[in-house]
Parts: structure tokens; C-alpha cells; sequence
């Protein structure tokens, strides 16, 4: 897709708004549509909110900003209400959460792959296996709550068995943190960060706000635990980013981030009513971008070209499934630890996270409860109506 972020304008600010009934359209179908539609529609939540964290931070920083930010603000609101709003209510909470695992598994799979510094790329790897485990553990609730196949939302694209184990996911904070990228890295190893960072955040907001409505116990308790390490990934993400980039310039690239995402799922959407929301959405971007572009200008007198080089986007991430790569990174990678910023085997792993660890499971973890002699097999859903509607027959 031929975008160039230096030189297309996009829709301006000003006529960018957006009626209740553009916001609340019609949502997607839970089986007709394609799962990953659903992926790339939790994934540009994620980063809308996102962008309005980050706008939040840099209002409060910049007295000479604060008009456009607002403005920005609005639109950004109800860009990510059109799109929330596109989960149905055929999805369960818990079908939802499935959704989510899946759009963590496979965009962070594309992702390891496609960045250039290797050190950060073995951070994606070794997230992607704990958010793996987590579908394993949600599915293992799904079914015993709801007697659900998750394959229903994953549509065959992700593989759902154990990974690294959420029992060990739990860390002490400083075994948390990674070395951040320096500021001559490539454009594409800053919008990586930021996606990443944006899709964690999203994730560990809603398993904090869908896990108190559970009225089973272990189910409460697990997504108390999951969210936990959900918020240790927004950690893990979030130190990527150099922390010596100010709040505009953190704005620009937030913006950026969002036209190279949107401009990915208009090229790989398969359903064209909402190919047309995230064409809409892209114009718009490129009109924020234009106006993060003038305030890093006027206020802080750099040039947007010191962070967006040429202006050209780095390739996509791939919404496709990722079932090779994420076998062979569970295959090689699941012993792997942390200590500190550092990878290591489980021998090394840094003390404080063993004793971190004994103290929140010493009552037990609920991940391995829920999962403890469930096994996840294809079909489970449709196989089980068809036992019981022969053991009827039968009788």
C-alpha cells in the first residue's frame, strides 16, 4: 500500500465526526465472519485506547498543546467506540476473551518475526508463549462453564494446548523490565513496541473489569491471575519504549503506529463492510498525524523526518495463522526465565520471582486447577451433541 506518511494528508481534523449510529453499527457474526476480522478488530481497539493514554500523558505535559489534544481526544473516543462496539452479543465474556488470547498469539507471532533487533524479538517470543498457555487455560474454562468449543471463535487457526505454564508466569517486578530500543532504532522496532504495548494494555483492562462479574469462584480467580500477568506484560512491552522520548514525540509515533496498522487491516480485510470503516478510519489517522506532525514542529522545532525517515511504512503485520512459528518457538523456548533484563534457562531465573511466586499460588493457582484433567480436543462442542443425541436414540 503505497502510504507515505511525510506526505499524505488524509481527512483534517475538523470534519471528523462521527454520528451515535456511525459508532453503533452492526456487529460482526461470532461463526459467519472470519476469526481474524474479530483479531483486528480487538487489536485497533487496543491501540485507539491506547492513543488516548498517550494523549492523556501529554496533555498534562504541554501547555501549548492542549486545545489540539483535546480535539484529537475526541476523535480517537469514537474511533475506538465504533470499533468496540463491533463485538456482538453472540460472544460470551469468556468467547471475547478467547478472541483476545488469539489476537495476542497471532499478532505477536507476526510481529517476532518480522523485527529486526533480536534481542526484542526474543521479548515477543517469550510473551507469545505465556498469552498461548492462556488460551489453553480460558478454553479449559469456556468448557467448564459454558461447555463450549473455543474452536467456535478460533476457527482452527490456533493451536490450544499448554505452553510455559501461567504457574511460573508470576514474576518479581525487576524480572519484568527489558533493555528499551535507543532512539537511532528502526521505525518499524518503535511501531512494533508501541502495538504491543497497546494490545497488553487492552487485554489486562478487560479480564480487570469482566473478571468480578463471574459468580464462579475459580473463574473470578482466574482472570485475577491472568490479568496479573497481563499487567506484567504491559511491563515487559512497555520498557521497550526509550524512556528519553518526550511526550510529543511519543504522540507522533502513536500516530504513526495507527496509520501503519490501519493500513494493514484494510489490505488483508475479508469483509467489506468493515474493509470500509478501517478505510475511513486510516484517512482519519492521516489527519492526526498531520497535526502531531505541526505541534512536534511549532513546539518542540524538530523535524517529523528524524523519526519517520522517508515516510514510508515498514511491512505489515500478517494476519494469517502463525501455527508453524508458535510450535517451534513452544518446542524450543518454553524452559526459557528471566533474571533481570536477560533471558536464561529456569536454573538462573532470578531468586525474588521464586519467592514472589511460592507466596501468590501458596493457596493454590487457579490456571492449573481449571485446566486439571481437561484436555482440549477438536470439535469437543459438535461431537458431544451428537453422543448425547445417540445416547437418546439409543435408549
Amino acid at each position: 500500500m503505497a502510504i507515505n506518511l511525510l506526505q499524505d494528508k488524509g481527512v483534517p481534523l475538523s470534519r471528523q465526526i462521527l454520528s451515535w449510529k456511525d459508532m453503533v453499527g452492526k456487529p460482526i457474526s461470532k461463526l459467519d465472519d472470519d476469526a481474524f476480522t474479530r483479531v483486528r478488530i480487538i487489536l485497533m481497539n487496543g491501540l485507539e485506547l491506547d492513543s488516548l493514554r498517550t494523549k492523556q500523558v501529554a496533555i498534562r505535559c504541554n501547555a501549548d498543546a492542549r486545545v489540539q489534544l483535546a480535539q484529537l481526544m475526541r476523535a480517537e473516543q469514537h474511533q475506538a467506540t465504533a470499533i468496540n462496539w463491533l463485538i456482538g452479543a453472540d460472544h460470551s465474556p469468556i468467547e471475547t476473551t478467547i478472541g483476545y488470547e488469539q489476537t495476542a498469539i497471532e499478532v505477536t507471532a507476526s510481529v517476532a518475526q518480522l523485527e529486526p533487533d533480536g534481542y526484542l524479538a526474543q521479548g515477543y517470543r517469550y510473551a507469545l508463549l505465556e498469552d498461548f498457555d492462556h488460551l489453553y487455560r480460558y478454553t479449559a474454562l469456556l468448557d467448564r462453564l459454558e461447555g463450549k468449543d473455543a474452536n467456535n471463535i478460533t476457527q482452527g487457526y490456533t493451536d490450544i494446548v499448554p505452553a510455559r505454564p501461567t504457574l511460573v508466569h508470576h514474576r518479581a517486578p525487576e524480572h519484568d523490565l527489558l533493555e528499551p530500543y535507543q532512539p537511532g532504532a528502526a521505525l518499524a522496532t518503535k511501531l512494533h513496541a508501541l502495538t504491543l504495548t497497546g494490545g497488553e494494555y487492552q487485554t489486562h483492562d478487560y479480564y480487570m473489569n469482566i473478571g468480578p462479574l463471574f459468580a464462579d469462584p475459580l473463574a473470578r480467580q482466574l482472570y485475577a491471575e491472568i490479568a496479573s500477568v497481563e499487567s506484567q506484560h504491559i511491563t515487559h512491552y512497555g520498557s521497550m519504549l526509550n524512556p528519553n522520548e518526550s511526550p510529543l514525540e511519543k504522540l507522533l509515533l502513536a500516530e504513526a503506529c495507527e496509520v501503519w496498522n490501519y493500513a494493514a487491516c484494510l489490505e488483508q480485510e475479508s469483509n467489506p463492510r468493515i474493509k470500509a470503516i478501517w478505510e475511513r478510519f486510516l484517512d482519519f489517522e492521516l489527519g492526526h498525524l498531520q497535526v502531531a506532525m505541526a505541534l512536534f514542529k511549532d513546539v518542540e522545532r524538530r523535524d517529523p523526518a528524524e523519526l519517520l525517515g522517508d515516510g514510508k511504512l515498514p511491512p505489515f503485520i500478517r494476519f494469517q495463522s502463525q501455527r508453524e512459528f508458535v510450535r517451534k518457538v513452544v518446542e524450543e523456548e518454553t524452559q526459557l526465565r528471566k533474571n533481570l533484563t536477560q533471558y536464561v534457562d529456569e536454573a538462573e531465573e532470578g531468586g525474588s520471582s521464586l519467592v514472589y511466586r511460592d507466596a501468590v499460588n501458596k493457596d493454590g493457582s487457579p490456571s492449573s486447577i481449571v485446566s486439571d484433567t481437561y484436555s482440549w480436543t477438536p470439535g469437543t462442542e459438535l461431537s458431544r451433541v451428537r453422543s448425547a443425541a445417540g445416547e437418546l436414540a439409543e435408549a
